[in-house]
């Protein structure tokens, strides 16, 4: 009985550990993580994005502009990957998303 309590405890000690904040190395490590994973998302709209234009009705009155959404997504793309790369200290300016994609 006195074992298993000492395996039970020593694996309330071990969670303790695993719940106190990491330093801050740690925190870039998941934030690159996460940076990385959005651009695999973003990058896997692609084909998403050419079947609905695909299956656009090109005789439509309001287009929606496909090719404006595919050019913020690069640049999304873009900016997560120069940021994966070359993590600068200094703030990068981007050009500006379109975010409207009717005409």
């Amino acid at each position: 009985m006195t074992r298993k309590i000492t395996s039970i405890a020593c694996i309330v000690q071990l969670l303790l550990l695993l719940a106190c904040p990491v330093p801050a190395l740690a925190d870039s490590d998941a934030e690159r993580t996460a940076l990385a994973k959005i651009k695999h998302e973003i990058e896997s709209l692609k084909p998403l994005i050419a079947e609905a234009k695909a299956q656009a009705d090109s005789d439509a009155r309001v287009q929606f502009q496909y090719d404006w959404l595919a050019l913020d997504l690069d640049r999304m793309v873009l900016g997560i990957q120069e940021h994966l790369s070359a993590p600068s200290t200094q703030p990068r300016s981007f050009p500006p998303l379109k975010g409207d994609y009717r005409h």
